[in-house]
């Protein structure tokens, strides 16, 4: 008896050992995305941030594909020590679990959730070539040329916002799926494809005048694009699903460990530098503590499920 309660201590006393040391070492910072999109360089500034915080380089390893599933099932089998989180979003956590039968993971049980990062600005777009000023006559263009319109779409929110729209207007577009929003740029902007539901990424291109912005997919009008309407101001309210960002680990994740890199996430997102990063792309980051953030995920997968539904989409 004596002996297995010196080894139980052994152990405790090693693991809060580990975890007071941590991080010795550089931590990898998986984003399931292509690199130069949104999630990139978002994840950039704040891992940025986080690095200066913790004294150990943060290192974002871009591994797209899969509706951001080849990035999460990476991390969900990594070891449970620190030293490998998750860029997790909307796309992998809420859209991608719908979109098909097996995603390899489980979005609550599978991870340890660290902090929110914020609430994605998503915005609809078109190619200036497209005789449409608003979502209102994007709609009437698309349902007088059936077949014409092919719309891009690098994440969930690209497949199941603009399914759910064609499907509540009776709408024939062709899909042209991406492993990211930065590859799908050069087809937009060339027009050989006419629309996309893009992230803040896109903000840049809209105030140079290349693509045109029609509306934007949250409750309320984004500073970077104060003149674009949001969904429910341009008449479709029923486009109800929204962008989110977020920073889990595996399941397992040492309590001690996932206190230190939600303070880190935090710290970052509090630094002026990484809030003039954000800026960019009209992203207002805010962290939460780790508990908020599962809650968030468990009605997020709800809130899609629901959305999935409504546009009939069926899981392959």
């Amino acid at each position: 008896m004596i002996l297995r309660r010196l080894a139980v201590f052994i152990v405790a006393f090693a693991a809060t050992c580990a975890s007071a040391e941590y991080p010795d070492r550089p931590i990898r910072f998986v984003v399931p995305f292509a690199a130069g999109g949104g999630a990139d360089a978002l994840a950039r500034a704040v891992a940025d941030g986080m690095s200066k915080v913790l004294g150990q380089p943060v290192i974002v390893d871009d591994r797209p594909g899969g509706d951001a599933t080849i990035g999460g099932i990476y991390v969900a089998k990594a070891a449970p020590d620190g030293y490998t989180i998750l860029f997790a979003s909307n796309t992998g956590f809420s859209g991608a679990p719908f979109l098909h039968r097996n995603v390899g993971y489980d979005p609550v049980k599978d991870f340890t959730p660290v902090s929110m990062l914020g609430m994605f600005p998503y915005f609809i777009v078109v190619n200036n070539e497209v005789p449409a000023k608003s979502l209102r006559e994007l709609v009437e263009y698309a349902r007088a040329n059936p077949g014409k319109v092919n719309y891009a779409s690098g994440n969930a929110m690209g497949i199941i916002a603009t399914a759910q729209l064609a499907a509540a207007e009776k709408l024939q577009m062709v899909h042209v799926p991406y492993k990211g929003e930065a590859p799908a740029m050069p087809d937009l902007l060339s027009n050989r494809v006419q629309m996309i539901f893009n992230t803040g990424f896109i903000v840049p291109h809209v105030k140079e005048g290349r693509v045109r912005a029609l509306a934007a997919m949250m409750d309320e009008r984004n500073d970077a694009l104060p003149d674009v309407p949001t969904v429910a101001e341009a008449g479709f309210p029923n486009l109800a699903v929204r962008g989110w960002a977020s920073v889990v680990g595996p399941a397992g994740l040492p309590r001690e460990i996932q206190v230190k890199l939600s303070n880190a996430v935090n710290e970052s997102l509090r630094m002026e530098s990484t809030k003039k990063q954000l800026a960019v792309q009209g992203f207002p980051g805010k962290g939460s503590t780790p508990e908020a953030l599962g809650e968030f995920i468990v009605s997020q997968l709800q809130s899609w499920g629901a959305a999935v539904k409504a546009a009939g989409i069926e899981p392959d």
